[in-house]
């Protein structure tokens, strides 16, 4: 287990050197996608999921003409949600050991696209103006064929070339740059479920995590 974990963490680290981006296909060991899976429809079905807006802190806002995904913050209290923390920490752990970048820790959500919704091409990031600096999405959606929309599509820095097209297949990960490749979430024809995350730096001003979320 170890061998394997440190091999990913490896693949990982050279992927972000050499390309920006890692992208599997891989269902990958220790993390409890079917446990999240069911807690994620368990959540929906409660409505505890609320709509996703776009910006930050006074300019965080809905737009419904750029996002429509309702999203839930993890929370370490539930068992699945704390074994999917615990797994991206060691994550952290191993890419700081690997590349030094850094990462101070770790924020996700669960996020439901329902049938019809979409995420227009954005960052995560802008250089210089925020701590997260390397995102995760991680998806929960099984047996995904492409005539089923959602797709995300990742572009190079220009916004317009397209390095991957990802189906939001169970088991898929893709971590990416945050304030490298634009990207966005093709209108979906069922409901699409994932978790997107981001680790961040600690831009830190008199002991002041910046932001704290």
């Amino acid at each position: 287990m170890t061998n394997t974990i440190d091999s990913l963490y490896d693949s990982i680290a050279d992927a972000l050197v050499e390309k920006g981006y890692f992208y599997t296909q891989t269902c990958l060991q220790g993390l409890p996608t079917f446990s999240l899976q069911e807690r994620i429809v368990q959540l929906d079905a409660e409505d505890a999921l609320k709509r996703a807006g776009i910006g930050r802190d006074n300019d965080h806002h809905i737009n419904q003409n750029v996002r429509q995904d309702n999203i839930r913050w993890l929370q370490s209290k539930q068992q699945a949600e704390a074994e999917y923390l615990l797994w991206m920490e060691n994550l952290r752990v191993g890419i700081n050991q690997r590349l030094f970048m850094g990462l101070f820790d770790y924020e996700c959500h669960f996020a439901h696209y329902p049938e019809g919704a979409f995420y227009k091409q954005h960052l995560d990031a802008f250089q210089g103006r925020t701590n997260r600096v390397l995102t995760t999405v991680y998806y929960l959606n099984d047996t995904w064929i492409p005539d089923q929309g959602g797709e995300l599509i990742l572009y190079a820095e220009n916004g317009q070339t397209i390095l991957e097209t990802v189906l939001p297949e169970t088991g898929t990960l893709l971590i990416f740059l945050s304030d490298r490749f634009p990207h966005e979430v093709l209108p979906t024809k069922r409901d699409r479920y994932s978790i997107a995350g981001w680790y961040r730096v600690n831009n830190s001003l008199n002991a002041q995590i910046d932001p704290a979320n």
